[in-house]
């Protein structure tokens, strides 16, 4: 089959790889008939998660056909129309049964690095990195999902493929993002990040009870996607004081949730910008939680941070006291898809969740690195480009 593969640092090719197949009786082999880029995938593109090998699939938000299943599969048979948790869980461990799902102890099949790096090691991930398991990405023609009864879920039939591709990871990450960080009714919240699942985060906060949402930005074609789609305010950071305004907007208080959905390779228009590139290009540091730090400053006292972008391993001047003096709860995760993404299928369906305006580009696979260079450059207003293998 054809697949869209890793083969250095900013070079992606399309080869042929070989089929998946069964290799557990809880397999199932679905035919891949859309799969979209995300953001945290230039990291692995960039190099910046340095567990990759030549000739990895890439990949991991993805809705598609069943074409072979398992025998130990009971909830799904050839002919279904699935979206898959990109995060791979058993279903049985302590973690899956704390509908931690990210965090399952079977999912990552080559848990010794991430334990090394971190303690612990999370669940798997599709082409994410031998980091997460190793296992193939999406960006392919077929793709084998292990533990398919509790990672696919089959899509209404009054649903498009095109929705409830977002299901597989955005609008869960986002959701997550809100959810966790305990957004009730009368909530100002503040989303750092107007991408996909920044935009996602503020729309599961509009429809949890959040009285104000704010979304910040640079870009304004994405801000443009909040105040149309989302129902969101929005401010760009390079035009207005971020600080300033979010206390003029909440009586000098500040947010009551901050979520910062931008991640390793965040911008800024300030000096720590620069300080936080050098470190990271010269490795002295692995990320640039510019928008850590500012959702930390200017979340309220006794408010609340949630981490949705992904980190890899260490930050320099992250700012513990704030932390610690203003009595912020800071909280941060990988997305546990198979917890919320039944409910937001059920959301699309009533059409509180619309996702099609985040697929501004949509390409046959074999155009696939043209498809990450006008993702990764932003060219053409792109927000997601979506492949139909």
């Amino acid at each position: 089959m054809k697949a869209l593969t890793w083969q250095g640092v900013n070079k992606l090719s399309v080869e042929t790889v070989p089929d998946p197949q069964i290799l557990n009786s809880r397999d199932i082999v679905v035919r891949v008939t859309k799969t979209v880029t995300c953001g945290s995938d230039l990291h692995l593109v960039g190099g910046y998660i340095p567990f990759m090998k030549k000739g990895d699939v890439l990949g991991h938000e993805f809705v598609g056909e069943v074409v072979e299943v398992g025998a130990g599969v009971r909830n799904h048979t050839i002919g279904d129309r699935v979206v898959v948790s990109s995060f791979i869980a058993c279903g049985k461990c302590w973690y899956c049964s704390q509908e931690l799902f990210s965090l399952c102890d079977n999912g990552n099949t080559n848990p010794a690095i991430t334990e090394e790096l971190w303690g612990y090691s999370p669940g798997g991930c599709f082409g994410y990195s031998h980091a997460m398991g190793g296992n193939a990405g999406s960006h392919a023609e077929f793709i084998r999902v292990p533990y398919a009864d509790v990672g696919a879920f089959t899509i209404p039939d009054d649903v498009s493929d095109l929705r409830a591709l977002f299901a597989s990871d955005s609008a869960a990450t986002g959701w997550m993002g809100a959810d966790l960080s305990q957004v009730t009714s009368g909530d100002v919240v503040a989303v750092w990040g107007a991408g996909a699942v920044g935009q996602m985060a503020a729309r599961a906060a509009i429809l949890l009870g959040a009285e104000r949402v704010v979304v910040i930005d640079r870009y304004e074609y994405r801000l443009d996607q909040v105040r149309q789609h989302i129902g969101a305010e929005t401010l760009n950071y390079e035009k207005v004081d971020v600080g300033s305004e979010l206390r003029e907007r909440t009586g000098g208080r500040g947010p009551d949730v901050c979520i910062e959905a931008v991640g390793m390779e965040a911008h800024s228009t300030g000096p720590d910008f620069a300080y936080d590139q050098v470190k990271q290009q010269l490795r002295l540091q692995t990320d640039r939680p510019t928008a850590v730090r500012e959702a930390i400053y200017h979340c309220r006292k006794g408010g609340s941070v949630f981490v949705l972008g992904v980190f890899a391993a260490v930050v320099d001047k992250f700012p513990l006291g704030a932390m610690m003096n203003k009595g912020l709860t800071v909280r941060g995760a990988q997305m546990h898809g198979q917890r919320y993404i039944p409910m937001l299928l059920e959301r699309m369906q009533k059409g509180e969740l619309v996702t099609e305006h985040l697929a501004t580009h949509t390409m046959p696979l074999k155009n696939g690195p043209k498809g990450y260079e006008i993702f990764k450059d932003k060219k053409d207003d792109c927000v997601r480009v979506v492949f139909e293998p």
